[in-house]
Order: C-alpha cells, then sequence, then structure tokens
C-alpha cells in the first residue's frame, strides 16, 4: 500500500459520545485539542483483505504494538476484508508539565506541547508513534534538551554497533552517508543525553517495536514535521509510564501498556501503584469508581483510555499546564 495514503481503506468512523460518524482520513488532525487530560478520538477503519495491522499502523501514524494492543482478537498479518479495527488515536496525557517534548518509554510515543498564542488559548498537543530501544540497549529515562538540528545526517556507527553487526556477518562501514540507506533518515535531533538522538529510519515498519539502540527512532513523515516545530534548546522529558490516569469532562480515565520486560519489579504490584495514581490525580476531591473495570483494565492492557469513574472537578490535585 502507499506509505502514507491509507487507499486501499473503505471508510473511516471517528468515535465520539458514543456515536459512530463517517469522516474522510483528512479529517483526522496531526494537532490535537486537550481536554482535561485527555487529547483525540478513538476511531474505527474498515480494512480490505491485502491490509495488515503494520499497513494500518503506518497510514493512520499509530505503532504496530498500540495497534496490536488495541486489536487482540485480529491477525495481525491477515485481518481480512471488512474488519473493523480500532485505532488508538485517544490518549490519556502522561503526567508531567506539558511543555516541549514528551516521550514515555513504554506508550513508544511521543508527545509534543507547542507553547499557546496566548493565556487564554486552549492547549494543544502534537503526538506521535516512536520506536524504542531493545532491552539491551535501553533507552534512558530523565530530562534533557535539544541540542542540535541535522538534515540529510551521516552516520558514525559506534564501534559497539559495528561488533554487532560483525558477530552477525555484517560489516558496516565506519561512515555511512546520507540517502536512502541510512538507518538515521533524513532528520536528526540530537539530545543532551551522550549517543542519544531522535531521527527517522530507512525501515517505517519498524515503528512500535523495540528495535532501535536507544535511539527514538520515527516515521520519516513525523520526524520531519517535529524537526521543522521544535528548536535548538527545547526541552525534552523522557518518562517511563506504562500506567496513565487522567480527568476529563469529569471522567477519571485509565490507560494501561504493558511495562517493559526489565521493570517487572518495579510495577510488581500494579493495582497499588494504580490507585496511588488515582489519589495522586484526585486529591481531596470525592470519586466514584468501578473496581471491576478498573481490574480488568489492568488485566487487558489494550493501550486505550477506559473510563473507571468520576470525580468532582473543583479542587483537583495536579496543575500540569
Amino acid at each position: 500500500m502507499n506509505q502514507d495514503h491509507p487507499t486501499s481503506f473503505k471508510m473511516l468512523k471517528v468515535l465520539f459520545c458514543g456515536l459512530i460518524a463517517v469522516a474522510s482520513i483528512s479529517s483526522m488532525a496531526a494537532t490535537l485539542d486537550i481536554e482535561g487530560d485527555v487529547a483525540g478520538e478513538l476511531v474505527l477503519a474498515a480494512s480490505v483483505s491485502s491490509d495488515t495491522l503494520s499497513d494500518l499502523a503506518r497510514a493512520y501514524d499509530q505503532g504496530y504494538t498500540e495497534m496490536r494492543l488495541a486489536n487482540p482478537g485480529i491477525d495481525p498479518w491477515l485481518p481480512g476484508e471488512d474488519t473493523e479495527i480500532v485505532v488508538p488515536s485517544r490518549y490519556v496525557l502522561p503526567e508531567i508539565k506539558r511543555r516541549g517534548i514528551v516521550i514515555n518509554v513504554p506508550e513508544m510515543r511521543l508527545y509534543y506541547f507547542p507553547k499557546k498564542a496566548s493565556k487564554q488559548s486552549q492547549q494543544q498537543v502534537v503526538t506521535h508513534p516512536i520506536s524504542i530501544g531493545r532491552q539491551e540497549w535501553n533507552t534512558p529515562h530523565g530530562a534533557t534538551k535539544i541540542v542540535a538540528k541535522v538534515k540529510d545526517p551521516i552516520w558514525y556507527p559506534p564501534e559497539s554497533i559495528r561488533d554487532e553487526h560483525a558477530a552477525e556477518g555484517d560489516i558496516l562501514p565506519k561512515i555511512v552517508p546520507a540517502g536512502p540507506d541510512n538507518p538515521l533518515g533524513a532528520y536528526k535531533l540530537r539530545l543532551g543525553l551522550p549517543g542519544y538522538l531522535i531521527h527517522g529510519t530507512n525501515k517505517p515498519y519498524g515503528i512500535g517495536m523495540r528495535v532501535t539502540h536507544g535511539c527514538i527512532r520515527m516515521y520519516p513523515k513525523d520526524v520531519e514535521s517535529i524537526f521543522e516545530k521544535v528548536r535548538v534548546g527545547t526541552d525534552v522529558f523522557i518518562v517511563n509510564q506504562p500506567y496513565k490516569v487522567g480527568v476529563s469532562g469529569g471522567g477519571i480515565y485509565l490507560e494501561v501498556h504493558p511495562h517493559l520486560d526489565e521493570d517487572n519489579e518495579i510495577f510488581r504490584d500494579e493495582f497499588t501503584h494504580v490507585v496511588n495514581l488515582i489519589l495522586e490525580r484526585t486529591g481531596q476531591s470525592p470519586a466514584k469508581l468501578s473496581w471491576r473495570t478498573l481490574k480488568t483494565t489492568l488485566a487487558e492492557k489494550t493501550g486505550l483510555p477506559v473510563l473507571i469513574g468520576t470525580v468532582e472537578q473543583a479542587t483537583l490535585a495536579l496543575d500540569l499546564q
């Protein structure tokens, strides 16, 4: 299928307030309005027999893993004719100040918060899927900045990566020039963390997987968009939040992604962890929870925001603006 335009899809449906409305693919905005702690709307797409989840993911600017989690009953390689596919295009925002770039590693997603035109303007977010480091090449967590931007970068493979490839019979050159064979793609943004980048790729179907040597990899069109939007000095926050709790319109939403394998001990008691997140988010405001829905959401880990309760919004605890 075409790289950027899902011409094989028969229709697009937008789920809004419990109703399904027909919409065109162009109606999926790249910049989303933020409502409380939530942005975007879930979408249903109907596939044709030649589509795979990887095709759908790329066309709808999703990562492979998040598409698979949102569609657990679908064969990722043979979804079939007229199969309804959930596009997980609604997000609980990470719990952190909303400025610059926020990368949530286990979610494999980047959020960019452009500056508001005025104090009265509604805050917006731009979000894209990413690939992250394999378990032996972890993507680091912490606060940093964009320290350089380079178009058509040259790649100088580190010795460790050249050794790894050599062990598999693949001899990498010391210098890979810009062009279609460059794994960095056409754009790179260098982080203040030595050796780590946000960059494009010449293998876009790997987006949304743990396939990198620690860098953050993006679809070609997405990294170009971010490259144009951000400036050198932009804050970057890399966080580890497989469980996200947010409030929107008086509803409490829980979004659960599988935690990274190496974090089994950190998130061993996930129920207690999530309850603490809810208490932190709602503070002293009276809240009503569906414990059954909360437990089901934890068990299923679809990556979709699920309404698990309600809260009075007058005295919510966190200020993330």
